[in-house]
């Protein structure tokens, strides 16, 4: 803990993700937010009167026997920012750190060596593997990993997430080596495919890997979808906010008469898409203000069980070590994201799509 507070005095770095880290240290008693990091732009100081900190824009006003945690939520090394280079400055005055991802392998390698030199810890931030839709399915996905042969692995995402993503898998696979990669695609598409194998499992990725230099946080066409196949049917994440759905693989039988299928053959009773878990997902508004606050709040918590020393973080420096080496093998393979400055946002009334579907009528089964 603090060196003389029962919290932990936590600084936020950037005011733009760096919200979701705010949001996410008020639902926290044993944190208090101590301070902004930020450039001092008006967003960065409605942002600190919003909630009541100060500002600072200067890595020398940050002093270590005021600060216990620093949530360093700026662009890295690997991504053109500044974020490394403060994380190591925070730990070399003695301070926690919290670093959102992606990180290279090798600054993580460096972070981890002076969060030791420094009896410090940090860690890399990933909300995605803790949001409920993903922990369902992962759930599910591992009785599926014991008790079947698993046939393939059919992975869509945008690159911007890519390193949650290796996290996810890593996380979800028994053995999450060898990752081989043996074929990439690249066409005038807005998807790259790459053909391999994730932990000796056959893998067809789909990677959205196109960019707006002007807005590059959004226009991406999806986040996460994830699809584990087995001989019986197969389990998909359709998002990264769910819904979970298992679809039944049809197996027409090879024996007996139409009229008697209800009777000889029971595989047949089963639903041919079934939705695991809540049939409706979230608005994107909840999502943003309540679902991925609740998500980095598991990360600090789980910080300061490694600072209070309830837990050993040597698995998790293991798992973010691979996750670092598999991401870039990734990266490396898709290559720099093609730039589309010209990449709008136009609002599709979802009401519309509903009344369209509605024309069609709906296939009632009758028992």
């Amino acid at each position: 803990m603090s060196k003389s507070n029962k919290k932990l005095r936590t600084i936020v770095f950037g005011s733009t993700f760096g919200q979701f880290y705010l949001e996410a240290l008020k639902l926290l008693e044993n944190f208090e937010i101590v301070g902004l990091f930020a450039n001092g732009s008006e967003r960065s100081q409605q942002c600190a009167e919003l909630y009541n900190i100060p500002l600072l824009t200067d890595i020398n006003e940050i002093k270590a026997e005021e600060v216990d945690l620093a949530c360093i939520v700026l662009r890295s090394g690997v991504m053109g920012g500044k974020g490394t280079e403060f994380a190591i400055q925070c730990m070399e005055k003695g301070i926690h750190v919290i670093q959102e991802h992606p990180i290279h392998h090798q600054d993580l390698c460096t972070c981890l060596r002076i969060a030791k030199a420094n009896r410090v810890h940090f860690i890399t931030g990933n909300l995605y593997i803790h949001l409920p839709a993903f922990k369902r399915f992962q759930k599910v996905a591992n009785y599926l990993l014991q008790t079947r042969k698993i046939l393939y692995l059919d992975i869509a995402l945008a690159t911007q997430v890519s390193f949650p993503l290796v996290q996810m898998i890593i996380g979800l696979l028994n053995n999450p080596r060898p990752f081989e990669i043996m074929h990439v695609i690249k066409e005038d598409a807005p998807f790259q495919i790459i053909v391999g194998k994730w932990g000796n499992i056959p893998l067809t990725l789909r990677a959205h890997n196109e960019v707006n230099p002007n807005d590059p946080d959004n226009h991406q066409h999806l986040l996460h979808s994830i699809s584990i196949g087995c001989s019986g049917g197969t389990l998909s994440l359709t998002d990264t906010h769910g819904p979970v759905v298992w679809k039944t693989q049809l197996h027409v039988p090879t024996k007996g008469l139409l009229k008697e299928y209800d009777v000889s053959q029971s595989n047949l009773d089963e639903k041919s898409t079934l939705i695991l878990g809540p049939k409706t997902t979230m608005s994107y508004k909840n999502i943003l203000k309540k679902l991925w606050p609740k998500a980095i709040a598991e990360d600090l918590k789980q910080m300061l069980a490694f600072i209070k020393n309830e837990q050993n973080p040597s698995q998790r420096v293991h798992l973010e070590l691979l996750c670092t080496q598999q991401w870039q093998q990734l990266t490396s393979a898709l290559g720099s994201p093609v730039l589309k400055p010209e990449a709008t946002f136009e609002h599709v009334e979802v009401k519309k799509l509903i009344s369209l579907s509605e024309e069609i009528p709906s296939e009632e089964e009758s028992d």
